[in-house]
């Protein structure tokens, strides 16, 4: 697409300019509804705040532009979506171990 910006006077270059930004801005929200999808509330997520440790918590609710998550020490952080990870839960599992022999008490016949 080629559009001959030269001809354009001040008022319409404006208006341009306007229509610009406002397609931008509605792109980059397509995107971020995009991301917020891969998550639902209730979900166990992790992220790592700039200077911090990781925080680890359940995401709790949608915003505009962010998700509302709420970590385990009670903290309540509005995050970009981009930032989050999900964590897997292992809790509930059953652990399914093997059959284990402690080769130091066998007894080995030799006859």
């Amino acid at each position: 697409m080629k559009i001959d910006i030269d001809s354009l006077n001040y008022d319409e270059l404006v208006e341009l300019n306007h229509k610009i930004v406002a397609r931008l801005k509605f792109l980059n929200s397509m995107h971020t509804h995009k991301e917020m999808m891969q998550f639902s509330p209730g979900d166990q997520v992790c992220f790592e705040p700039p200077g911090r440790n990781k925080q680890f918590g359940t995401l709790v609710k949608y915003n505009k532009k962010t998700v509302t998550v709420i970590t385990e020490s009670g903290q309540k952080w509005n995050v970009s979506p981009y930032l989050l990870n999900k964590v897997k839960s292992v809790k509930g599992k059953k652990n399914k171990q093997g059959k284990i022999i402690n080769l130091h008490e066998r007894e080995f016949n030799l006859n």
